[in-house]
């Protein structure tokens, strides 16, 4: 969300961020509905003043026993009394037009962010490890073709897309025996991490959140279509990034409680409303699914270091799972709606043979704050300032479980649990097959 005042300031860098996004210029005509906003205003506030000015004069004539001069102007003020509602009515219907219309406006990106038009723009930042199969074809020591995590799940009997199907469509699946226990393990490891060891704060948010709090993360009114609606006045969360930067939401924080590091590890919900046809295949793209969420609130001089700091927290669980991984600083056509910056940490699928996403770390700045309401008292005084708000996963425990499958599988199609999950699995070293 914009400050008009800081559009009509800066027009120029506003429109230069917005072609960067490959979008056209747009300050003009926020401008121009910004002037027919302060009209509206101004015609109420005169109408108003002369209304005050008019109760003056009646009580003059009335002073002065001029009974005619008083009840003229006393129809003239029931006249402006009829006008206000509409005359408040336009102010109404312009600020909702200018909010609307700036609520479905992006964030510009930073002055380092890579142009480009789509993921083909996108620049490495770094790689971590190199591919099991680069290294003459072998995975782990063992010749043979890797398969893809579907295979390997429904080969050892515990992973059924076709009875989750049948409970509830498709982009679903039925997870048992060790293969659920993996998934839950994979989730607590990466909770206990980040709270142990990079000093987040654990959270168990709600799971269903009002208008206001999808709309203060953006979610709304752009991405409606692909969020789930729960009855009227809900919607199932899409990230626990929803509910956890909310939770500072319409509040003012003093600077020596920022900066604000939450975490969670909930089910998430998406319709996945613009994937028709994408990764129908398997666990990558689902309609439920859980993840680890890291949330950090701090102060404009703090955001660009706490989302290097977000970045290597989240690194930090695939390196102890010695996952191979890269990650990609996304381009001005990639980047979410809400962020200035975006890291996304890309883990190696022997059995897809490519990089697919695990974790998208962004900086947003004041941009979901304005829309929220988040703001802090600065210590050295003055006005409260807006909050800078980061999110990131830490990370997709769905895809975690597809890396682990798919890297740490054996020729016989058995998996080999990771070191450091097996205190998670009591013990268990290898999933096989029941």
């Amino acid at each position: 969300m914009y400050d008009i005042k800081w559009i009509r300031e800066n027009a120029a860098a506003f429109d230069t961020g917005l072609k960067r996004r490959g979008l056209a210029p747009l300050s003009d005509s926020l401008l121009a509905l910004d002037d027919t906003r302060r009209a509206a205003i101004a015609k109420a506030q005169a109408s108003q003043e002369r209304r005050n000015a008019l109760s003056k004069e009646i009580g003059k004539a009335m002073g002065a026993k001029d009974i005619a001069l008083a009840e003229q102007l006393k129809a003239e003020v029931a006249s402006l009394k009829e006008l206000q509602p509409a005359l408040e009515a336009e102010e109404k219907a312009a600020k909702a037009e200018l909010d609307d219309t700036l609520a479905a406006i992006p964030n510009t990106p930073k002055d380092e962010v890579p142009e480009g038009a789509d993921e083909h723009g996108n620049v490495v930042k770094s790689v971590h490890g190199e591919a099991p199969e680069k290294t003459g074809g072998r995975l782990f020591g063992q010749n043979f073709a890797p398969k893809e995590h579907f295979e390997l799940g429904e080969a050892l009997g515990q992973m059924d897309f076709e009875r989750a199907a049948k409970l509830s469509g498709s982009r679903f699946v039925v997870l048992e025996r060790q293969i659920a226990r993996l998934s839950r393990a994979i989730g607590q490891f990466m909770l206990d991490t980040h709270t142990e060891e990079h000093g987040y704060t654990e959270v168990m948010p709600p799971l269903m959140v009002r208008d206001d709090a999808m709309f203060g993360t953006a979610q709304l009114p752009k991405f409606r279509e692909d969020q789930f609606r729960a009855g009227d006045d809900h919607w199932l969360i899409p990230t626990a990034e929803v509910p956890l930067t909310n939770l500072v939401r319409e509040s003012i924080l003093s600077e020596e409680e920022l900066p604000r590091r939450y975490t969670a590890l909930t089910p998430c919900f998406r319709a996945e409303a613009g994937s028709a046809g994408r990764d129908t295949r398997g666990m990558l793209r689902q309609h439920q699914f859980e993840k680890v969420e890291l949330v950090s609130i701090t102060t404009p001089e703090k955001s660009a270091e706490e989302h290097e700091r977000m970045l290597a927290c989240a690194e930090a669980v695939l390196r102890k799972l010695d996952l191979h991984y890269r990650v990609m600083t996304l381009c001005t056509g990639d980047m979410g709606f809400a962020s200035q910056k975006t890291y996304d940490i890309e883990v190696w699928l022997p059995g897809q043979k490519t990089y697919r996403e695990i974790s998208s770390c962004s900086v947003c700045g004041d941009f979901q704050a304005r829309r929220m309401d988040a703001r802090y008292r600065p210590k050295e005084g003055g006005a409260p300032r807006f909050v800078h708000t980061l999110n990131g996963s830490g990370t997709a425990v769905g895809r975690a479980l597809i890396a682990v499958m798919e890297n740490y599988q054996n020729a016989d199609g058995s998996i080999t649990v990771p070191d450091v999950l097996v205190p998670y699995m009591r013990g268990v070293t290898r999933i096989e097959k029941a």
